[in-house]
């Protein structure tokens, strides 16, 4: 039995450096787990892994794909947690862009039998780095402020519709005008373009309430402009680079304001997390998918042996979603 997988043997730019293979199967020997992916977005991070720019050097050979879902459909003689036909998302961290995925079942999170499984492809970054951004790091009463940048992105409309779930109030910043109606309609109670103006605007409209949490993906003058809207001894998360701009604070405000910085990768929260960690999130998450409470949209399904258009599509711009393998 064969399976075909995507593998780039040099980094560079991923349309060019990713190529189809195809490899034979071989039975899962004690804890093992052999899954038969379904889907897995093409994300930011697979591109910059492919690039040679993520976080994490890639040693090529490798195969991309830093998260996915699917099921079970082989296991050891020494597998205890997981059986044939469980619906699992991989932990692997990357390599889920291929047809079978063979780890330790550890390496796996089991997921309940009905859920949407394309949805659940796209659960282990984007919405858990959404959950940690809210709940790690400050305690917030119910109708608390909460500010972001690229409030647009996956991360950010998870930020959006875990905030509603929590009874949090967002302030959404932009670049394009023509998102606010989509944003709110997805739950943001003010969306502002990502501007001097859109702070001013902020700030008029929290008045003398509190701004303790903001969230940075962007940096460079976007991440000031949260540091001016936050309060004293707010904290501001920084998780991304979209600009690929530093992050620069001016003094006042660590001098006047007292301002926290944090940073966040998630992939290193899931290396710490322990199981029972790891279910304190999936769990509510998990519900909230079930509920239609937490969706993440998408802009195409793309069948494995297109993969070329589908990193091309995943390159461009103003897409309306995320774009998805389908690896069956």
């Amino acid at each position: 039995m064969t399976s075909q997988f995507l593998q780039f043997d040099r980094t560079g730019n991923p349309a060019e450096v990713l190529q189809l293979q195809e490899r034979k199967l071989t039975p899962p020997e004690g804890h093992e787990v052999r899954v038969r992916m379904r889907y897995a977005p093409v994300n930011p991070a697979d591109l910059n892994f492919m690039e040679g720019t993520y976080g994490r050097a890639a040693h090529p050979p490798c195969t991309p794909g830093h998260e996915g879902c699917g099921e079970v459909e082989a296991v050891g003689d020494k597998v205890t947690s997981l059986e044939k036909g469980d619906v699992v998302m991989p932990l692997v961290g990357t390599g889920c862009w291929t047809q079978h995925l063979t780890a330790p079942e550890h390496h796996f999170a089991k997921l309940p039998p009905q859920i949407d499984q394309v949805q659940a492809s796209m659960l282990r970054i984007n919405p858990v780095t959404a959950w940690a951004l809210l709940k790690y790091y400050t305690e917030l009463p119910k109708g608390a402020w909460v500010a972001q940048n690229a409030a647009n992105s996956g991360v950010g409309r998870a930020f959006i519709q875990l905030a509603k779930h929590l009874g949090l109030r967002t302030i959404n910043f932009v670049r394009r005008a023509e998102l606010v109606d989509e944003l709110k309609t997805l739950g943001a109670d003010v969306v502002l373009l990502d501007s001097d103006e859109g702070v001013a605007e902020a700030k008029k409209i929290v008045g003398h309430e509190p701004v303790m949490l903001a969230t940075n993906a962007v940096g460079g003058d976007s991440a000031i402009h949260l540091m001016d809207l936050l309060s004293p001894e707010g904290i501001l998360v920084t998780y991304g680079a979209m600009s690929r701009r530093s992050l620069k604070v001016p003094n006042k405000f660590l001098i006047f304001k007292n301002l926290q910085l944090h940073g966040l990768w998630i992939t290193k929260w899931f290396e710490k997390a322990t199981t029972a960690e790891l279910y304190q999130v999936l769990d509510p998450l998990v519900r909230m998918i079930e509920t239609n409470d937490l969706v993440t949209a998408i802009d195409e399904i793309v069948p494995l042996a297109e993969y070329q258009r589908a990193i091309k599509r995943a390159q461009e711009g103003a897409r309306g979603g995320k774009v998805i393998l389908d690896l069956a």
